[in-house]
């Protein structure tokens, strides 16, 4: 076993699912570190969904402008290197060993004065904190891991904080409205920071605008300080036009799909505005924000894997994701006939992303994915039958023979003809990520 596999294997022990809320550890882990969170500004994202493709983005403009960046998002769809990225790339395993070497002693540490042993997550925190100061990066790009006010990146007390949309998910943890998740997810915003927040329904934006007044934050929203002027399809996704805060972007090349995906490039742009000092007086450089967005890639966010048929990978994995992604799959990509394969875990609300998949998909395939949370696929079935309908219903008890199933269905009910044919996978980054394994190879 390479001293990298050990390096896994021993994150992994700390139980890659467990969740423990508890600043109090984090913060004294960054203590012993020497405090690397403070080495360098940071951009910190939450919301519901599209904080990873908003980072993604957030990170490629910032490269544009001749800046080293670090970028921290979970989970991760291949290797757990890919959370912890230094100039857009995922940190090397050399450099992965020498982190988790400088870090894991100080952690035993604090296990020892605890109950309770550091998280997976809280590991991998403080790897990519140290990691950023160590290379140095001049700036970090840091997604929560969940919520906001109790996730361990909040130690990181960021000057520009951006909120993505928000909504129901995480019950079980943050609360059962959308308010009590928002005041959760604005706890990442403190003292004097810019808050960069997508348009929210008034049971999210309450909550955050109470929280930047409470914080002597500056708050910027999307329809009133900046937006989406105007978005046309092209060849492999879109051209925009972006209201930011320092004037209008045009002839924007973004190579994503959906309106969501426009919605965090004006995100990402007023984001970088924010940090760099654009505004009413400044603009940034039009060709370096052309440059920035035209190498953004979203891996498993409608990625197509595969052609003739046409394979897609997304990782919706609650009612607000699915609606963004069945209104793409419509608007860009005009399916005649579509098959869905799903997995999803066992906390979510699989009736409610079933229901918006029905009309569009012909058929579905259910199974399970890899995770231990994984929602059992005889459960699943049930509710797909319930909105489907027998006879529109296959199940796989495994990932492969869904794929399988999936593709000799289309090609079935097609008479082989597949233009215009596609599958789904989706429901889960598990899902996909087990999906990306089989299809990628």
């Amino acid at each position: 076993m390479s001293e990298y596999d050990e390096v896994v294997a021993a994150l992994d022990k700390r139980g890659f699912t467990r969740m423990v809320f508890d600043m109090r550890k984090i913060r004294d882990l960054m203590d012993v570190l020497g405090s690397p969170q403070r080495a360098y500004p940071a951009i910190h994202l939450t919301g519901t969904n599209g904080k990873t493709s908003t980072a993604r983005m957030i990170d490629a403009l910032l490269r544009a402008h001749g800046l080293h960046t670090g970028r921290y998002t979970s989970p991760h769809l291949e290797t757990v290197r890919e959370r912890i990225a230094l100039d857009g790339e995922p940190i090397s395993e050399e450099r992965m060993v020498a982190t988790y070497e400088e870090v894991a002693p100080l952690a035993d540490l604090i296990d020892a004065r605890n109950t309770e042993p550091l998280t997976y997550f809280d590991m991998t925190t403080a790897m990519a904190y140290s990691a950023f100061a160590d290379a140095p990066v001049d700036i970090a790009v840091v997604e929560v891991g969940l919520g906001g006010e109790e996730d361990a990146t909040n130690v990181l007390e960021a000057g520009v904080c951006v909120m993505t949309p928000i909504g129901l998910d995480h019950t079980e943890w943050l609360g059962d409205t959308i308010e009590d998740i928002a005041w959760a997810k604005a706890g990442i915003i403190h003292k004097g920071a810019t808050v960069i927040s997508a348009l929210q329904t008034e049971e999210a934006a309450r909550p955050i605008l109470e929280r930047c007044a409470e914080m002597g934050a500056t708050l910027a929203r999307e329809g009133s300080e900046f937006g989406v002027v105007e978005r046309n399809q092209a060849v492999g996704g879109q051209v925009l036009t972006l209201q930011g805060l320092g004037g209008i972007y045009e002839e924007i090349f973004l190579p994503l799909f959906g309106a969501h995906q426009a919605q965090n490039a004006v995100l990402a742009l007023a984001a970088v505005e924010a940090f760099l000092g654009a505004g009413k007086d400044k603009q940034l450089q039009a060709d370096l924000v052309r440059e920035g967005f035209a190498q953004v890639d979203s891996p498993g966010r409608l990625e197509r894997v595969r052609s003739a048929p046409t394979i897609l990978l997304d990782g919706a994995h609650n009612p607000h994701g699915m609606a963004a992604t069945v209104s793409a799959l419509e608007e860009e990509f005009s399916f005649r006939h579509l098959v869905a394969v799903v997995a999803v875990l066992g906390d979510k609300d699989a009736s409610g992303l079933l229901d918006l998949l029905e009309p569009v998909a012909a058929r579905i395939v259910v199974t399970q994915n890899s995770s231990p949370r994984s929602m059992p696929v005889d459960e699943l079935a049930e509710v797909a039958i319930e909105l489907f309908g027998e006879d529109r219903v296959t199940v796989a008890q495994n990932m492969p023979d869904a794929i399988e199933e999936a593709v000799v269905i289309a090609e079935e009910d097609t008479s082989g003809e597949l233009s215009g044919v596609g599958v789904l996978i989706t429901g889960s980054v598990v899902t996909v990520a087990d999906a990306r394994k089989l299809l990628k190879r």
